[in-house]
């Protein structure tokens, strides 16, 4: 069995920093001034390591460099290395010839978000193809849940496929506040056991009354001297209107005695304004895929999140009914933080209404 890989090393930067998307090489500066670090080689490391786990006899054949040969070997593989010299950093013109070179594999994995995956779609794979989440958002249904789950689908691929759908977002629409996901077309993954992410899927048609009510009575559970962080989304959003506050959509703000302390703040920023104090997460379900974290809010990172004392998670009953009874996710990034979170939590569904419901890791729902 061969197997492809291929590295976007950018993709992701963007996320803690609080940038809404790692696109444009101004975006990626501004993300390491922001103290932001690459993760998308350590994510297809953890993929590679998977894969080696249930087919060691496997040979993993990438580019040389960020876009793929570093990462292997830190899985574990001795790779494979096709022709090809990619730029210093690459581009999505790199991402494309590297689609190209890896032409004779059995399956692609690619490493990154939805432009990646929208660049994979470009260069016309002929192979089946499935993506290892290493994006900001990471909206298309040609993902698997997590790294390890991709490692193991490509492991376990035996011919049969299907096709999943590759959205994208206008990153700097994005960035003020326009979520406009538009369908670029669809890839040939893998048929497996293994759970895709799948597409996600847009609000419900809920009364904005149910919002309404969810942020009435997440407002009327907050405790003086509690520093709260408020995720992204219009149910979150609905929180700081509640409290009198315009806040961010898709942006991660801080309140604290019903007054914002901070507007969409980046990881460190967050980190500055929670230290030393008792803080909670207000997080909310992304509709269809249900992760709560590591999904659009990567400015919770593990190193806030070991400082939060007290995780709620809102959510219409319609987005908990959508999901067929399929626990709640985390990809935090960090297995210990993620395996933390896991159980049960009160999920605010309405104004004196909540319902437990369960987080599992990402890496443990790969399966399914």
């Amino acid at each position: 069995m061969r197997i492809g890989l291929i590295v976007n090393p950018v993709a992701g930067l963007g996320g803690a920093a609080g940038l809404k998307g790692s696109d444009g090489t101004e975006v990626q500066r501004e993300a390491l001034a922001r103290g932001a670090t690459a993760r998308a080689g350590e994510r297809a490391a953890a993929a590679v390591r998977a894969l080696l786990a249930a087919r060691p006899d496997a040979t993993v054949v990438t580019v040389p460099g960020a876009m793929g040969e570093a990462a292997a070997r830190a899985g574990g593989a001795e790779p494979e290395l096709a022709a090809l010299a990619p730029g210093e950093p690459s581009s999505a013109g790199d991402t494309r010839a590297a689609v190209r070179a890896l032409a004779a594999v059995d399956v692609l994995l690619f490493a990154g978000g939805d432009g990646t995956a929208r660049d994979v779609l470009d260069a016309g794979p002929g192979v089946p193809v499935l993506g290892i989440p290493a994006g900001v958002k990471v909206y298309s249904g040609c993902f698997a849940v997590g790294p390890a789950a991709a490692g193991l689908a490509a492991a376990e691929f035996a011919g049969s496929t299907t096709e999943a759908e590759v959205v994208d977002l206008d990153e700097q629409a994005y960035r003020e506040g326009r979520v406009s996901p538009r369908l670029y077309g669809t890839l040939t993954v893998p048929a497996a056991r293994v759970r895709l992410s799948g597409r996600k899927t847009g609000s419900t048609t809920a009364a904005p009354t149910t919002v309404e009510g969810i942020a009435r009575e997440v407002v009327a559970r907050m405790r003086p001297g509690v520093r709260y962080i408020l995720g992204p989304g219009s149910t979150t959003r609905a929180v700081g209107r509640a409290l009198g506050s315009e806040g961010t959509l898709l942006g991660v703000d801080v309140v604290a005695d019903g007054v914002p302390i901070g507007i969409d703040v980046s990881e460190r920023a967050l980190l500055d304004l929670v230290d030393g104090h008792e803080v909670a997460a207000v997080v909310s379900v992304i509709g269809g895929q249900g992760f709560v974290l590591g999904r659009g809010n990567q400015q919770i990172s593990p190193r806030v999140l070991a400082r939060v004392h007290e995780l709620t998670v809102l959510a219409t009953r319609e987005k908990l009914a959508a999901l067929g009874g399929r626990p709640l996710l985390a990809d935090t990034g960090d297995p210990a933080t993620d395996a933390r979170l896991g159980g049960y939590v009160r999920v605010v569904t309405g104004y004196r209404e909540s319902v437990p419901y369960r987080i599992v890791p990402a890496s443990e729902e790969s399966v399914g």
